[in-house]
């Protein structure tokens, strides 16, 4: 190694170690989070609105359907010099803006090696919209949105870039995502190498679909019982507390008024599925300092939430609603933190950034990830998983049926083996992070390495620098720092 070398990467590392900036993340998950109010503290950034538009085909893997449309991006010049990198976001699903001002990482290692910096507009969300509002009217629209056409878009995104922008010739790209994106990051590199030189997987459950499918709930369990098993003992009782309340001829109407919730309760499970997403959401934005991506929380909101459970001993051993009003009170951490909502909807589709239609759709197509619960090695009911009745929904939703194993027969992940045959790309996944249950933990090759982040909620490493980072993440950043130098030198 250079000297010159040896002095860059001293410098990389200094920098990531100062940096700070405060910024937000994005998860992927089969259910979403419903959720009124939205964040009244979230980051701006101008650069990321400031959209371009490239016009793709619809069908890149057909030539009869000739339809075209306009996918946007952002592209920043403002560190780039000519023939250095292109530092590339494979855009999930949902606005691009929402990803470019919550990946902090990109932006804080770009002047480092002179990068540009693109973040790409996943089809079908944000307004890269194929048909328009007409999108999803029908399964003859909805079927180019699959994960290989996206991936194509993104090739053919880079082709243009390259071919207009002079010096970007032979500018060496590095993909990044977070979640789906992280997925998509691997699955680009695996598919595209000659496009790009490597990835970095943040948070991407790429096992998820072959996974025992009650680890996911375990390591939600995990993360409150690490706060206080009181909590997750309370949790555990609130199930049958709600049942045994939502029973009773008014019960539905007690229910709706202790949670405040803005429409009357129809059902029981309309309220315990939202809760159960509350869970994992917890659990998945359970990080260090206070965050404002779909709502305003504070630091380690796991720990808020059992702190307000748990604040006071039961005023009876069998009182259901002392219970439930428990969870009310940690409800609030989440739904309202900030004390400005006056409601709770329970059939909202979450901010509108994030495009849960869309991520439904796929959901009942390509990533069907298995989701269960045992009742006692986790804080849930008993929740089993029936892959027929999900199949079901799908058909009755979207006219269309599941393909449980395409995933793994396009790019491998029926276990992690399949992965060795592919290289430079670097998998990060946090204890912290119920998603770590799908991803890749176990390093399968040197090119292939697995960083794990103690600490870490989802993708945690992809979000700009903090005083609060816990050291755990400065490594894995340097880490990646270093495959990047690697990879592109």
């Amino acid at each position: 190694m250079t000297t010159n070398i040896i002095m860059k990467f001293c410098f990389i590392v200094c920098f990531l170690l100062v940096f700070v900036e405060l910024s937000s993340s994005k998860w992927i998950k089969p259910r979403r989070l419903n959720i009124i109010n939205h964040s009244t503290n979230r980051i701006r950034d101008d650069r990321c609105r400031q959209f371009r538009i490239f016009i793709q085909k619809v069908d890149h893997f057909g030539f009869l359907n000739m339809d075209t449309y306009q996918q946007r991006y952002t592209l920043n010049t403002d560190y780039w010099e000519s023939g250095r990198p292109i530092f590339f976001y494979a855009g999930n699903e949902g606005d691009i803006d929402l990803f470019c001002e919550n990946t902090g990482f990109m932006w804080d290692i770009a002047p480092i090696f002179n990068a540009m910096v693109v973040f790409a507009e996943h089809r079908y969300y944000g307004t890269s919209l194929p048909y328009g509002n007409a999108s999803y009217s029908n399964p003859e629209y909805t079927r180019y949105l699959t994960s290989g056409q996206a991936l194509a878009d993104y090739a053919y995104l880079l082709d243009y870039i390259r071919g207009s922008i002079k010096g970007a010739e032979q500018s060496p790209v590095v993909v990044f995502g977070g979640s789906y994106g992280g997925m998509l990051a691997a699955y680009f590199r695996m598919k595209y190498p000659h496009v790009v030189v490597g990835a970095h997987a943040a948070s991407a459950p790429i096992l998820q679909m072959t996974t025992p499918c009650e680890l996911f709930s375990r390591i939600v369990t995990q993360d409150f019982r690490l706060e206080s098993s009181q909590c997750v003992d309370i949790v555990r009782s609130s199930w049958d507390a709600i049942n045994r309340i939502g029973s009773n001829p008014t019960g539905l109407e007690r229910l709706t008024n202790l949670f405040k919730l803005c429409r009357p309760l129809k059902t029981v499970d309309e309220l315990k599925d939202w809760l159960l997403d509350m869970y994992g959401n917890i659990a998945m934005v359970d990080y260090p300092y206070p965050t404002s991506f779909l709502a305003d929380l504070p630091a380690f909101p796991a720990r808020a939430f059992c702190a307000n459970v748990t604040s006071s001993s039961l005023e009876t051993e069998n009182d259901d609603e002392d219970i439930v009003r428990r969870i009310v009170k940690g409800t609030n951490v989440f739904f309202n933190y900030t004390g400005h909502t006056e409601c709770f909807d329970t059939g909202s589709q979450g901010s509108p950034s994030l495009g849960d239609l869309g991520w439904s759709y796929q959901s009942c197509t390509e990533f069907v990830m298995p989701m269960c619960s045992d009742g006692v090695n986790d804080m849930f009911e008993k929740q089993s998983w029936d892959f027929q009745a999900f199949s079901d929904a799908c058909y009755a939703q979207w006219k269309i049926r599941p393909r449980f194993e395409w995933p793994y027969i396009e790019f491998g992940g029926k276990n992690i083996t399949d992965f060795r045959y592919y290289s430079n790309i670097a998998f990060t996944n946090g204890n912290l992070d119920p998603w770590s249950s799908g991803g890749l933990v176990t390093t399968v090759a040197p090119s292939l390495p697995a960083i794990y982040i103690t600490g870490g909620a989802h993708h945690l490493d992809l979000r700009a620098a903090n005083p609060a980072d816990p050291p755990s993440v400065l490594q894995a950043r340097q880490q990646v720092v270093a495959l990047i130098e690697k990879w592109i030198s």
